[in-house]
């Protein structure tokens, strides 16, 4: 007679039925990829096309892309109902959320102006 999953793990101390489940939660809070937090945040192909003014071949296209710019991951994000959160971690250092990552190249600009002056 075959045994559930569940019988096994009932059957392990409870000690490692915790460590099981505490993992289990882990890997629960972890998406495989962007079709899957679609389907999570209960959202249609259709209705990511809509909100970012696409077609829907255009919305497979992006859940199927390896590397895309963080502009189309932030409105993808977006149209589905969330928020993108960009946190740094170095080593040795608490993780830093970049907050307004296009926000920089704009606050340069007037830095870059005053290079070219001179103080007289």
């Amino acid at each position: 007679m075959a045994r559930s999953l569940n019988d096994i793990i009932a059957s392990l101390p409870p000690g490692e039925q915790e460590e099981i489940e505490a993992r289990y939660q882990d890997l629960k809070q972890e998406v495989e990829g962007l079709r899957e937090l679609r389907r999570i945040a209960g959202r249609a192909q259709e209705d990511v096309a809509t909100a970012l003014k696409i077609k829907q071949p255009s919305v497979s296209k992006i859940e199927k892309q390896a590397d895309m710019y963080l502009s189309t991951l932030r409105g993808y994000v977006e149209a589905i109902g969330g928020k993108l959160e960009l946190i740094v971690k170095l080593p040795s250092r608490p993780p830093v959320t970049i907050q307004h990552l296009g926000d920089l190249a704009l606050s340069e600009g007037p830095k870059s102006a005053r290079r070219g002056t001179t103080k007289s």
